[in-house]
């Protein structure tokens, strides 16, 4: 077997819109295409003994063991691969269940299709997988333990912190669309201008100020000391001497910790013995060079957690311990609590598994103690210095018990410190009672503490701290999306995103847009290319200036990495028609409309789906959508409209000359289609079919018929607005038209315009496209052949899989179908072929120029504009002289004498 691709979905795609996270592998399963399970001997007992919990696979017999029975009775290695995948994800801690494996249309090749909850999981898994099943196949061991582990690392790796992750799953479920902006936790919730932001449990409203003076534990101790805030005594030190000192100042017991330490980190609590003090000022000073040396307050360790300076929640924590039993060794006593299910790696659980590290070793040391130890019955002992989840500790939710008092201080105290997310450390014997009575203190005051302990407490209430998170960052009635406007189909989409851009923009928006071209943010150009797939869809949507975005939207990224955006308010289909059959296993016209129908079908239930009622593929979308509708048309007696307005549905159409927006019997006429430049006085038709979803976008909108005429009527082609849309120049002798089409349907369209221009000769420049079929290359020279005198074959930058002999043959065969005889050149340079059709243009000749690279191409045309304009108006002395009448003594004048 090969695995020939692997693609990950991210947003809504090909294969579900309401499933996200996909794994998408292209595999070909070679000979074994003729070998189905129940080919190969001893495949089905050895798959049941090495993955038992396979079992629970209902597949398509809906019952356990359906999948069992499926392989018993024979299947293809795809399907068993989709399972193997989905289970040891979930062997491996990640429960995940949506899978399916279908044909890529060719033969031996499927698609294995599968869930995942992270990335790099989800690639490990399907290569795992497809492992698996060889070493099965041909009956040779395998660890499937080793495979597991390093899924389990791999997920601490990439996954969200627990925190974090809390605070996005809370906005999930309020609908708050976010987006990863790094590899750790560093998080955006809501779309452009609407956006905030999260790293663990700072956000984009914390003070800076707030964290340096929780990161100084010396000025948060002092200003809460002004505040008359119970806090220990202490002393910052910075070598041995002044840690003696500190020590005969203080008295025993103590604690000891860095200055600007977190999360735990070189911390050591009651210490009693000068030992246990150096070891912990080493350790403290690996940190930072100063070190506080404080009193150590009796009691036990609580969590406070305030949130918008409101107490939330509390928590009493216990550090990782173990009680002896008079039998077992601190190391078994250590397996004995690992084995408790609700313990695990890293984050994985509730609970973390309890390591034994060098602050372990060092407590024993400290008594006297090694993990051979067997510890008397009943006896505690603590294992780590902190409290800390992370490092094994446990917590007990005490919120419901925290005396008024205390909850006054903390709420106090997270203003006192400026942190609009606050956890406060106290320790005191009974937080049911003032810390005044009982004599406890508060120890620390932390910016980004740990939700973890509160989520999920070993004992106690979980409480939904994350909640308070999104009440404070967007509070009732405040937005959190911008309108998105995505636009797709095959022909059609930069024009039509473009219009609707500058109508936008016209409206007092700062739009930002996608287009094959590049992408804009408010009239600026950021990044050029081909930026239609997810990754400039999210450039966009992160800009924090953008609050309208326009977002064309390709085939390749939707079969890449599926939509960049969760849900869009307005989804445009402008046709679908052969181009890219035969790639990414997209072969028939029904399977392209499908990829393109993803757009419609994510838009939310208030949106619109603004659908072509002349294309039978897009019009069939409006059955499958969950949206209202629109739909435009240049025919006006188009069945499917008149039955859409009937029954009070909103169109566009082009009806006696106008552009008209219809509802129910209403009509109302936007303007004639002649006084908008793109129609280029109203003979390029097909330019109309873009100009009517623009239409209903400003409909939609709530925009005036002045301002939706206004938009139209100022939009002019150009390479500046409209950069390889119909670019028209004017030379002296003759037009020079050039123009993104590429397809055989792009052709046809501008093919009735160019035959209405007047012109003695008509020039076509050409190319064929490499990775498409035979078919479509020879229409294109057909098409070609039909439009023009003159055909001039040129090369693409990039050939994509064939050389330039076989795509120029194809032209040519496609031409000679239609003219045996016609002139056709072979310039394979496309500045050659641009210079060759100028320098030979005839008096009252059309070249047309079809180009994917545009700026280039542009640029070339204008270098010819600018040395024609140099020429024509470049004048020698006599010919300036000659034009304004001047003789010799008007230039040069006779000074005459006083």
């Amino acid at each position: 077997m090969q695995i020939k691709e692997i693609n990950v979905m991210r947003g809504p795609n090909y294969w579900s819109i309401r499933r996200h996270k996909l794994i998408v592998m292209t595999l070909d399963l070679e000979e074994l295409e003729e070998r189905p399970t129940n080919a190969i001997e001893g495949f089905y007992d050895r798959l049941k003994n090495f993955i038992p919990s396979l079992y629970e696979h209902q597949c398509s017999e809906g019952v356990q063991g359906g999948f069992f029975l499926r392989v018993k009775e024979g299947t293809w290695m795809g399907h068993v691969i989709e399972h193997i995948a989905l289970e040891i994800q979930t062997l491996a801690g990640m429960d995940v269940g949506f899978g399916r494996t279908r044909s890529y249309g060719e033969k031996g090749v499927y698609q294995v299709v599968f869930a995942y909850t992270e990335e790099s999981v989800g690639r490990y898994a399907a290569e795992a997988a497809v492992r698996i099943a060889e070493a099965l196949i041909d009956n040779q061991p395998y660890s499937l333990d080793n495979d597991l582990q390093k899924m389990k690392e791999l997920r601490e790796q990439e996954r969200l912190g627990p925190s974090t992750a809390s605070i996005i799953d809370e906005a999930v479920s309020r609908g708050i669309p976010w987006i990863r902006l790094n590899k750790q936790s560093l998080c955006q919730l809501g779309y452009g201008a609407c956006q905030k932001r999260i790293q663990a449990t700072i956000t984009s409203q914390t003070s800076s100020i707030s964290v340096e003076l929780a990161c100084d534990k010396t000025d948060t101790k002092y200003l809460l000391e002004q505040a008359e805030i119970p806090v220990p005594r202490g002393r910052i030190v910075r070598s041995l001497e002044e840690l003696k000192e500190a020590i005969d100042s203080l008295g025993y017991p103590l604690a000891i910790k860095p200055i600007n330490g977190n999360h735990g980190r070189g911390i050591t609590a009651d210490i009693t013995s000068w030992k246990t003090a150096e070891l912990a000022f080493n350790e403290a000073q690996q940190i930072s060079k100063s070190v506080i040396v404080e009193r150590h307050i009796e009691g036990e360790d609580y969590r406070l957690l305030v949130i918008n300076h409101k107490l939330v929640a509390a928590a009493k924590r216990s550090p990782a311990h173990v009680i002896g039993n008079g039998k077992d060794t601190i190391q078994q006593l250590i397996d004995v609590i690992n084995l408790d299910p609700r313990r695990g790696y890293g984050h994985e659980k509730v609970l973390t598994a309890i390591v034994v590290d060098d602050m372990t070793r060092g407590i024993l040391n400290a008594e006297g103690y090694t993990l051979d130890t067997v510890l008397p019955s009943g006896k505690l002992l603590k294992l780590k210095d902190t409290a800390n989840l992370s490092t094994g500790g446990t917590a007990t939710d005490v919120t419901h018990k925290v005396h008024p008092e205390n909850e006054f201080m903390a709420e106090r105290i997270s203003k006192i410190i400026g942190l609009d997310i606050c956890g406060i450390d106290v320790m005191t014997t009974d937080i049911s009672l003032p810390l005044s009575i009982t004599g406890g203190a508060v120890l620390e005051v932390n910016a980004a503490p740990g939700f973890r302990m509160h989520l999920s407490p070993t004992e106690g209430l979980p409480r939904n701290v994350a909640s308070p998170v999104i009440d404070m960052l967007y509070p009732a009635g405040s937005s959190f999306r911008i309108p998105i406007v995505a636009v797709t189909g095959t022909n059609g989409k930069t024009t039509t995103t473009r219009l609707i851009a500058h109508m936008m923009k016209m409206h007092g928006y700062k739009v930002g847009y996608t287009t094959t071209d590049g992408i804009y943010v408010n009239n600026h150009l950021l990044m050029k290319g081909d930026c239609t797939g997810p990754m400039s869809t999210q450039f966009v949507l992160k800009d924090p200036i953008v609050n309208y975005a326009v977002l064309e939207v390709a085939r390749g990224g939707l079969l890449r990495a599926g939509l960049g955006f969760d849900h869009c308010d307005i989804g445009i289909v402008t046709n679908v028609s052969a181009d890219h059959l035969g790639l990414k296993g997209i072969h028939t016209l029904e399977q392209l409309a499908r990829v393109k129908s993803v757009i419609p079908e994510s838009v939310h239930k208030d949106g619109y789906a603004i659908l072509n009622a002349d294309d039978d593929l897009v019009y069939a979308m409006s059955k499958q959508v969950a949206c209202q509708v629109a739909l435009f048309s240049i025919n006006e007696k188009n069945p499917r409209i008149l039955e859409h307005t009937k029954n009070g549905g909103i169109a566009a159409i082009w009806e006696n000359g106008y552009i008209t927006i219809c509802k129910g019997e209403w009509k109302l006429r936007v303007t004639k289609a002649i006084n908008v430049p793109l129609t280029f006085g109203g003979k390029a038709t097909f330019m109309i079919q873009n100009l009517l979803p623009a239409v209903l976008t400003g409909v939609i909108n709530k925009f005036t018929i002045e301002d939706i005429r206004s938009a139209l009527e100022s939009f002019i082609p150009s390479p500046s607005q409209t950069p390889g849309r119909l670019n028209m120049f004017n030379f002296k002798h003759f037009r020079f038209l050039l123009d993104y089409a590429h397809n055989p349907a792009g052709l046809r369209a501008l093919q009735n315009l160019i035959m209405n221009l007047d012109s003695s000769h008509k020039v076509g420049i050409i190319t064929g496209i490499g990775d498409r079929r035979r078919e479509d290359t020879e229409e294109v020279g057909r098409i070609a052949c039909e439009m023009f005198d003159e055909i001039i074959i040129r090369a693409d930058r990039n050939l994509r899989g064939k050389t330039q002999e076989e795509i120029t043959e194809m032209l040519i065969a496609g031409i000679h179908q239609v003219d045996a005889h016609k002139k056709a050149t072979v310039i394979p340079s496309e500045k050659e072929a641009i210079d060759h059709a100028i320098n030979h243009a005839q008096p009252g000749s059309l070249i047309v120029l079809f180009s994917d690279a545009i700026s280039e191409a542009l640029a070339q045309v204008m270098f010819h504009k600018e040395e024609e304009a140099h020429k024509l108006y470049s004048f020698s002395e006599e010919e300036l002289q000659n034009a304004l009448g001047l003789n010799d003594q008007d230039l040069n004048p006779v000074q005459k004498p006083e």
